[in-house]
């Protein structure tokens, strides 16, 4: 099962908060795909992963589009 987020064009902190938002009500082991344009989201994402206990699985970045794996853990 994987929950994709578009936060294409939103600023930080906003794509972090739509990805924390969506995780909270999943089950451990739910993977979900966060696409986004902002910069500051190759920092933010891996530090909320980290800080939530989350497994930030892949990142990619493809002409300015942002695209982040995470699977849920807790």
């Amino acid at each position: 099962m994987c929950e994709e987020i578009d936060a294409i064009g939103l600023i930080c902190p906003l794509p972090v908060l739509k990805l924390r938002k969506r995780m909270k009500p999943l089950p451990a082991g739910t993977r979900v795909r966060l696409l986004a344009t902002d910069p500051a989201a190759v920092i933010d994402v891996p530090h909320f992963c980290n800080e939530a206990g989350h497994t930030l699985i892949e990142s990619s970045d493809t002409d300015g589009t942002l695209t982040f794996l995470i699977e849920k853990k807790i």
